[in-house]
């Protein structure tokens, strides 16, 4: 057995070396701090890079699954209206007079129309009647869209909050003619007019309707540039697409 001398010196040699070594170690894995901030600078380049398409996808992915949902609720509410009372042919018309001051088609019976044929099969939170030129009522979805019903279209929101009060403005409906197709979206309600029974997106009955057509028309196509009315035809370029958004898709979310 070592005396006690030796074991003391020992231990003061351990000690030493582990301090030594360790504080090796610790210089060898430490950071400076320029190699922090290359780091930092490399992942703020990646994320301002990567961030804003990942918001913007998932923008589009919310516009793709509210809008199939809303479809199908729609169209899946019309099938058991239609148990109920009887074939959609046969239900009374969105009524509409025209306004000769304004040139407007008001609709008339909007709010007895929805409660007689499809409120009882759809799920909402809030109904209301607006005051918006073509009167239409507003539907609520719990997922936080609404829809704008009246005898001349349906228009879809996705997000509820983008809802702006349609006003008249020197002879144009001013609803945000630009945002078509981004914020808001065309549907219409056909029946004996229409091989396709219920709400079909906007312009699916239209004669030998194109690619070329639903992409340039003039007035109604989806396209960035202006059109002369509404980007109409987006909502079918979506549904043609198995309701999601293309890779061409003309406008950013």
């Amino acid at each position: 057995m070592p005396p006690p001398q030796q074991n003391a010196r020992i231990t003061s040699d351990l000690g030493y070396f582990y301090k030594t070594r360790m504080s090796g170690q610790a210089a060898r894995l430490a950071f400076t701090l320029a190699e922090v901030l290359i780091t930092l600078g490399i992942i703020g380049v990646v994320a301002a890079l990567t961030i804003p398409s990942l918001i913007q996808n998932h923008r589009k992915q919310v516009v793709e699954k509210r809008l199939a949902k809303f479809y199908s609720v729609v169209n899946q509410a019309v099938k058991m209206s239609e148990a109920e009372n009887g074939s959609i042919i046969n239900w009374d018309n969105l009524l509409y007079i025209f306004d000769g001051d304004y040139h407007i088609n008001t609709t008339t019976n909007g709010l007895e129309w929805y409660n007689k044929y499809l409120a009882k099969y759809i799920n909402s939170v809030k109904v209301e009647e607006t005051n918006t030129v073509e009167n239409s009522i507003a539907v609520y979805f719990s997922d936080g869209s609404v829809v704008l019903i009246s005898a001349s279209s349906w228009i879809f929101y996705p997000h509820a909050k983008d809802l702006k009060t349609i006003s008249y403005e020197a002879g144009f409906i001013n609803r945000d003619i630009e945002q078509c197709g981004k914020l808001w979206f065309t549907f219409a309600f056909r029946d004996s007019l229409c091989p396709e029974k219920g709400l079909i997106p906007y312009g699916l009955c239209t004669a030998n309707i194109t690619e070329d057509t639903i992409k340039n028309h003039p007035a109604l196509g989806c396209k960035k540039s202006s059109v002369t009315n509404e980007r109409a035809y987006c909502t079918l370029m979506i549904a043609r697409n198995g309701w999601k958004i293309p890779n061409d898709y003309p406008l950013r979310f």
